[in-house]
């Protein structure tokens, strides 16, 4: 039985890419639901019951798009290198995984009702980027850098609560930027 933990949770090339698009695609989608339910001129006039579900939505539809990007990924890296797809340590791996999204996501549930929508950014930021250090490598420099630019992007969001659409879209072009330097 081989280890390969790499192999099913790889972030580089193509898969890095594709997850920073769905950042990129899900902050400007988040921000014009925000800009649309804010602004009385725009066609959207949205309930803030509506924008929250909007919200939640997108949010749980970059997860979702995310890992099955990644699921997909090493489910063709196991068939081209011939290894077993899931194994005893993919599985853990996988638990791992889902207990950090469970974690984040109840965070930013908590945040939201308590009415701290502006360290909801900065919150992912910090959490997201725990989450990318804990992840085990061989080559662990660049995806430090991933991480350490999250937690950097959530200070700046903390000192200017309105700079949270940017972070998300310079999260979303490290992600493509990774993924085009690390190549598979």
């Amino acid at each position: 039985m081989n280890d390969n933990y790499q192999i099913n949770f790889s972030l580089k090339g193509f898969t890095s890419i594709l997850i920073g698009a769905y950042f990129f695609i899900g902050g400007f989608f988040i921000e014009t639901i925000l800009k649309g339910s804010l602004t009385k001129e725009t066609p959207l006039n949205l309930s803030y019951k509506t924008t929250e579900i909007l919200i939640i939505t997108t949010v749980l539809l970059v997860f979702i798009f995310s890992s099955l990007t990644l699921f997909f990924n090493g489910k063709r890296n196991a068939k081209k290198l011939q290894y077993q797809l899931w194994n005893d340590n993919s599985k853990v791996a996988l638990k791992k995984y889902i207990l950090a999204f469970v974690a984040i996501f109840t965070s930013l549930l908590i945040l939201m009702n308590l009415g701290f929508i502006t360290y909801l950014t900065p919150a992912f930021l910090i959490l997201y980027g725990l989450l990318l250090f804990s992840i085990k490598h061989k080559d662990r420099k660049n995806l430090l850098i991933l991480a350490g630019l999250s937690i950097f992007l959530a200070v700046i969001c903390f000192l200017i609560p309105t700079y949270w659409s940017a972070s998300l879209s310079i999260l979303g072009i490290a992600h493509v930027a990774y993924g085009v330097a690390v190549k598979e």
